[in-house]
């Protein structure tokens, strides 16, 4: 046998790419944004190969983001990621940015007692009032995150009175509290049956879980976690040389 025919599995895996790559080649070609990719069918009769090879194929694309499956429907080209990048800004002015229409539908919105992690959190009294808000963020009407925020109810006292279409970011900035610098901690997530039926994707899908402490100079002003759906973000993170470590100010304590 010659020693560039590749072998029994080694056979499998070289035609598994070239399904790969071709369908690849149809979406750099044209094929757009929900378009119907070929048929397993039509794929194994132009590549003579069985319906597991394309289906681990598809997988591929479908794992990495490029393809949808829709059930009964078939497979479609997904829409591209979007580069989710750490910055002090709200997720209107972001989508805004990228020239899409922000949305956001209000699931929670009311003053409360501050749990202990969220008093913890803000470096408040166990006990303090807090506005809790609970929202689903859309860009161009498409499910994009759950984002809940808790801001300390003395700094922003009105802010649940007039209508729910403001930007939290907007009304610190407002009231001469805007967010100059913040802590993240980044992990991933499956999401539950209640947010897969909220972001639009299967349950237990993958997510990125933000979590998000807000400073204007030593005060906490909003303390926030963000579930983005992993299918439509890829998380950009600058980097640097090693330096001094970023600190809190030293009057903060």
């Amino acid at each position: 046998m010659s020693p560039l025919t590749p072998p029994g599995p080694a056979r499998t895996r070289v035609k598994h790419v070239a399904v790969r790559e071709y369908l690849l080649t149809l979406i750099a070609d044209g094929l757009g944004t929900g378009d119907a990719i070929p048929s397993e069918r039509e794929l194994c009769e132009v590549f003579k190969v069985s319906r597991m090879t394309v289906r681990q194929a598809v997988d591929t694309l479908v794992a990495d983001g490029v393809l949808e499956r829709h059930q009964g429907k078939g497979t479609f080209v997904a829409p591209p990621k979007m580069d989710l990048q750490l910055r002090l800004t709200s997720f209107r002015e972001e989508m805004q940015r990228r020239g899409m229409t922000p949305g956001a539908v209000f699931l929670t919105a009311q003053t409360v007692s501050a749990p202990t992690p969220v008093a913890k959190a803000l470096e408040l009294e166990p006990g303090a009032q807090v506005h809790h808000l609970r929202r689903l963020l859309t860009a161009d009407a498409s499910p994009m995150a759950i984002e809940e925020n808790w801001i300390p109810a003395t700094i922003l006292p009105d802010l649940l009175r007039g209508p729910l279409t403001f930007s939290v970011y907007n009304e610190l900035a407002k009231v001469g509290t805007p967010p100059q610098w913040g802590e993240d901690v980044i992990e991933g997530h499956t999401v539950t049956s209640e947010e897969a039926a909220l972001l639009g994707v299967p349950e237990r899908s993958p997510a990125l879980d933000i979590t998000r402490r807000a400073f204007h100079e030593h005060l906490a002003v909003d303390y926030s976690r963000s579930l983005y759906r992993a299918d439509r973000y890829t998380l950009w993170v600058p980097v640097a040389a090693p330096g001094p470590r970023r600190r809190r100010p030293d009057h903060a304590g």
